[in-house]
């Protein structure tokens, strides 16, 4: 298991206000309010890159995520974060936008999150550390892969997916 419990977070209140830090993992013995971001990566034919995450992460091991995700440092922007975590997890670099946000609740691990889009064409090269594997897969293969099994995915993904989906309709 990866070991990132001494990492310093925001720790923020219902209106995504800090309040104050913590260490990773007090936020998540505690199920102290925080921050992630997601970052969706298209390809120039619409596909979405989705990561299966390794089985050494303490959340949601072995499950198929957004293209990148991650918690934000103590003081750190969500567009920088986003691009940060593009860069440790799927060796990119590129501009993000801002697709939508999520409140925190118990699906998203009591994280406000900023989920981000951007496309690529360089090529992808995933952190082994983080990711077992990952690969541009056409929306409707996605959507019908959420209804027929559900639990393959995380739960933020879950509900991200459906926003997406329906924007690209």
């Amino acid at each position: 298991m990866e070991d990132n419990s001494g990492e310093i977070y925001d720790v923020v209140d219902h209106d995504n206000r800090v309040t104050g830090q913590a260490t990773r993992r007090e936020i998540h013995e505690k199920s102290l309010l925080h921050r992630s971001v997601h970052t969706l990566v298209f390809d120039s034919e619409g596909r979405l890159f989705l990561q299966k995450r390794s089985m050494a992460k303490d959340e949601n091991p072995g499950l198929w995520d957004t293209s990148s995700a991650g918690h934000l440092d103590s003081g750190e922007g969500y567009p920088e974060a986003a691009r940060r975590e593009l860069a440790e997890e799927l060796g990119i670099d590129e501009p993000v936008q801002l697709f939508t946000s999520l409140p925190a609740c118990r699906e998203t691990a009591w994280e406000h999150v900023e989920v981000y889009t951007c496309a690529t064409r360089q090529p992808i090269v995933i952190n082994p550390a983080e990711i077992t594997e990952g690969r541009f897969i056409p929306l409707a293969d996605i959507d019908r892969d959420m209804r027929d099994e559900p639990g393959r995915f995380t739960p933020t993904f879950r509900l991200i997916f459906p926003r997406v989906f329906e924007n690209k309709k």
